[in-house]
Formats: C-alpha cells, sequence, structure tokens
C-alpha cells in the first residue's frame, strides 16, 4: 500500500516511491557499502517512527500521521517541483488515489504503534506484501513463504490480542493497505511519473486528510514539536526513499529484496533502544518466522515488495 500478475511487483516503488534517477546521488555515498546504506535508511525509517510514538502524548496518531504527511510533502515539492504535465489527466488523479492511500497506510500504522511495540507492528505488516506477491503462485518456496509469515503473525498476535485488539486490528489494516500501496506504486512507476507523482500525491493527502490536523492542536503552540513534527516525514520518507535508490542501483533489485528481511528486526533494535520496547520470547519467534518467511520469498521473487510504512 494492482496489476494481475502480482509477481512482477517491481522496488521501482520502494518505501515512498516511484522510480527516479539516482544520477544526482552525492558521490560521498559511492564509498558506502550498500548494505550499510540499507541499514541506514532503516534506522531513518524508524528513528522517525519513534519520534512519532514520543509525539503521540501531545497529538493523535492520526494527527502525527498528517503532520508527517505535509512534511513530506513540502519537502518532496520543494525538491522535485514537477512540471506542468504532472499536474494533469490520468497522472493527476493517479498521483492524488496513490497519495491518499499511501497517507491511510500510514494513518493505521501509528495507531498500530501508538498500541503495539514497534517491531511487531512491522513484523505484522509484512502478511500483505507476502501475499501479494505470492498470489496465484504454485511454487513450493512461495507457500512455505506464506506459511511462515502466517505462523509468524498469529504468535505475534496471539501475544497482543489480549493487551490490545485494536493494535492488532490496525496493524493487519496497514498490512492490507501496504498491498493496496504495491499495485498503486506498481502503475504509478510504469506510468513514467515516479516521485514527482508521490510528491503531489503527498499533497493532495494533506489537503484530503486535513480533518486530522484537528488531532495536532497542541503541536503548533510549540516549534519544537512542529518541527519534530515535519521532521517525521523527512526521516521517514524522504532520507529512506533517496537511500534505498542508491542501494538498489549498486546491488539490483534481487540483493536489495533479501535485505528487506531485515526490517523487522531493524525495528525492533530500534523500539528497544529509543522506546524501551522489549519483546516476548512469541514475539521475538514470530518475527523470526516472518523474517524467514520474507528472506525465502525474496529469494525466488524477481521484484518483491517495497518496504513498509516507518
Amino acid at each position: 500500500m494492482q496489476e494481475t500478475n502480482t509477481r512482477r511487483v517491481t522496488f521501482s516503488v520502494v518505501r515512498h516511491h516511484g522510480e527516479v534517477s539516482t544520477a544526482t546521488t552525492p558521490r560521498r555515498l559511492s564509498a558506502v557499502p550498500a548494505p550499510l546504506l540499507f541499514v541506514l535508511s532503516g534506522i531513518s525509517m524508524y528513528a522517525g517512527a519513534a519520534i512519532a510514538v514520543d509525539l503521540f502524548g501531545h497529538a493523535t496518531p492520526a494527527g502525527v500521521a498528517w503532520l508527517r504527511c505535509l512534511g513530506a510533502a513540502v519537502v518532496l515539492l520543494a525538491w522535485r517541483r514537477p512540471g506542468r504535465a504532472a499536474w494533469r489527466g490520468r497522472r493527476l488523479v493517479l498521483a492524488i488515489v496513490f497519495g491518499v492511500v499511501t497517507a491511510g497506510m500510514n494513518v493505521l500504522f501509528y495507531e498500530a504503534i501508538a498500541r503495539l511495540p514497534l517491531g511487531t507492528v512491522v513484523a505484522m505488516e509484512f502478511a500483505g506484501p507476502v501475499l501479494v506477491a505470492a498470489f496465484g503462485s504454485r511454487s513450493l518456496r512461495d507457500v512455505i513463504a506464506v506459511v511462515l509469515v502466517a505462523c509468524g503473525v498469529v504468535a505475534i498476535a496471539d501475544v497482543q490480542l489480549s493487551g490490545s485488539v485494536w493494535g492488532v486490528v490496525f496493524a493487519l489494516g496497514a498490512a492490507a493497505t501496504w498491498a493496496g500501496y504495491i499495485l498503486l506504486g506498481k502503475r504509478v512507476a510504469s506510468d513514467g511519473s515516479g516521485i514527482d507523482s508521490l510528491a503531489i500525491g503527498f499533497a493532495a493527502a494533506t489537503v484530503v486528510l486535513s480533518p486530522l490536523a484537528v488531532g495536532t492542536g497542541e503541536v503548533w503552540s510549540s516549534p519544537r514539536m512542529l518541527l519534530l513534527g515535519v521532521g517525521v516525514g523527512v526521516l521517514s520518507t524522504v532520507v529512506p526513499y533517496a537511500l534505498d535508490q542508491v542501494v538498489l542501483r549498486r546491488l539490483g533489485q534481487g540483493r536489495f529484496a533479501v535485505l528487506l528481511a531485515l526490517l523487522p528486526v531493524t525495528a525492533g533494535v530500534m523500539g528497544f533502544f529509543l522506546l524501551g520496547q522489549v519483546p516476548s520470547l512469541a514475539e521475538a519467534l514470530g518475527t523470526l518466522a516472518v523474517v524467514g518467511g520474507v528472506a525465502l520469498r525474496s529469494r525466488e521473487s524477481s521484484g518483491p515488495a517495497p518496504e513498509p510504512p516507518g
């Protein structure tokens, strides 16, 4: 968060989203190993999520998600400055739908991490893209991957249902919208609009979801909190996207896909260090099952799903 052949979902819509040239990438990044850049990308994304959790005491989760959308829209529009063609016809309509779905996905994600540990939510989210990637496949590897992810999600949900039913519902909702986002993102990328459409989409989503700004009242009275709220959009959207493009260019889709399995672990580590969240044994085993399923699915796929909201 589509096209008939879901096995061809590509990383051209990676994490936030579309295809874009990396010719302007700073040369100093070339000295940094690509896997390390991927880890830094994940750290940035989940550091943004941790900051968002800290803001939940001053704004609603949905309100913080709206601030993230606003911050990403401002930075992306200033960076890309989409041309007139991006503001017309089918490209504009597709960009608006894509932006609203993406923002909605982030709202569900933030509502989930307001109730459940960060690593737990990220692990549960992978149910969406793995099911999309394996849909219609008869490969034994795909079946095993889906079973592993399903078992992991069930193990995690079993632990969390007693503590927060709504947290589990929001996490699974984020997984479902992530699946929808994948297919929409593929269409945006195939349409050749890439990150320009992402910028327009976030701008449109900021307007469409503006009622959520009601939940941000306290933030506007504090320049520091407002800066943090907008900064979440940079940490969780702009920085990860830019780094992912470098990693994609240097490693290709196949090896990048395998790295995706690191994300639930990265989220768990960030949740532990920044938020003091310690997973139970069942949650840890469930997360490892999800990691195994994602890694197994990624080994065969020519282009598995992009990264989740963070």
